[in-house]
């Protein structure tokens, strides 16, 4: 599949491929593993990406995503933390202006208005062109959405997790307000490619080992679930993996899911999910085997889960 014929969605104005590429695992890093400091958590990554503009000369053909406000210290979203984040970025990436900059986490201590209004003045100066929130709660969205337009959120969206389905959380608060919804481990941390058949399978030092919802006693459920979507899969020649992304499209044309991987050969699988149509009544059994599986247990360990869905002050009024 050329990559002039792939379908699209939109971010803002612009229209992106309907299925992106999540770049943190190729820094060298696990999520929520620990580095030296927040330039490593991210900086790998980009510093490898920005080798790849210098030496192919494709900037002009990526939509490209980076973010700040991870520290050791917890989530900063200060004004001259932002911008101090923002120009070590684009340094590294070799780049004058950045497509879209997320917030990573909400800062609990300084209101969404600040934050944000620091973020429209690097739009006004060209450094950025979008502004997006990674997994905010719904009342922070609308807020920062009153300061200046947030083109996207960026949220764990997949079979195991649908928070934010729920009534009023943000699913509905997006698509009020015209925000598209970028959907990172889409394939459940990669436990949905099938590769991963029990606990003992994840390594010691792998992330997921320790949260709470990929724990021993649910994998005899997520199996089952996986091994359902397996046998989907076969009706279109298709792999658990592609069926899982083409669930994930299907859930709306503002869902971006962004899956990761080090591999090329998995890469190019995740592509070919673009060309699996599943039928109204394959969607309807996928979800019915989400449903019946009732995995218990946190998206995070309990220590981060407190940073998702985050909430800020308000703004004080002169």
């Amino acid at each position: 599949m050329s990559t002039s014929t792939l379908p699209t969605r939109r971010i803002g104005n612009d229209n992106v491929t309907a299925l992106g590429f999540g770049a943190m695992g190729i820094g060298g890093l696990a999520y929520g593993a620990a580095g030296d400091d927040e330039s490593r958590f991210k900086g790998d990554s980009e510093a490898l990406i920005g080798k790849w503009f210098k030496r192919t000369g494709k900037r002009d053909q990526i939509f490209l995503a980076t973010k700040f406000a991870i520290t050791a210290k917890g989530p900063n979203g200060t004004p001259e933390y932002l911008k101090q984040q923002l120009n070590k970025s684009l340094e590294l990436l070799g780049v004058d202006t950045i497509d879209l900059y997320y917030v990573h986490r909400i800062d609990s201590t300084v209101p969404i208005e600040t934050t944000v209004g620091a973020l429209a003045e690097l739009v006004k100066a060209g450094k950025i062109r979008y502004i997006g929130l990674s997994e905010p709660s719904p009342a922070t969205l609308r807020r920062a959405h009153k300061v200046h337009p947030i083109a996207a959120i960026q949220v764990e969206y997949s079979p195991f997790v649908l928070n934010i389905e729920q009534k009023g959380h943000l699913l509905e608060t997006a698509r009020e307000l015209g925000v598209a919804v970028v959907a990172y481990s889409p394939l459940g941390r990669g436990i949905l490619t099938g590769q991963i058949t029990s606990h003992a399978d994840i390594p010691d030092d792998d992330f997921k080992k320790h949260i709470p919802k990929y724990s021993e006693a649910n994998f005899p459920k997520i199996t089952t679930l996986v091994n359902k979507i397996r046998d989907l899969g076969k009706r279109h020649n298709a792999t658990p993996g592609q069926v899982t992304l083409a669930f994930m499209l299907a859930q709306g044309d503002d869902i971006i899911p962004i899956p990761g991987t080090k591999n090329v050969k998995y890469a190019e699988e995740n592509i070919g999910a673009l060309k699996v149509k599943l039928t109204p009544e394959d969607i309807k059994a996928i979800r019915q085997a989400i449903v019946e599986t009732e995995l218990t247990g946190d998206q995070y360990p309990t220590a981060y889960m407190g940073a998702i869905y985050g909430d800020t002050p308000e703004l004080a009024k002169a």
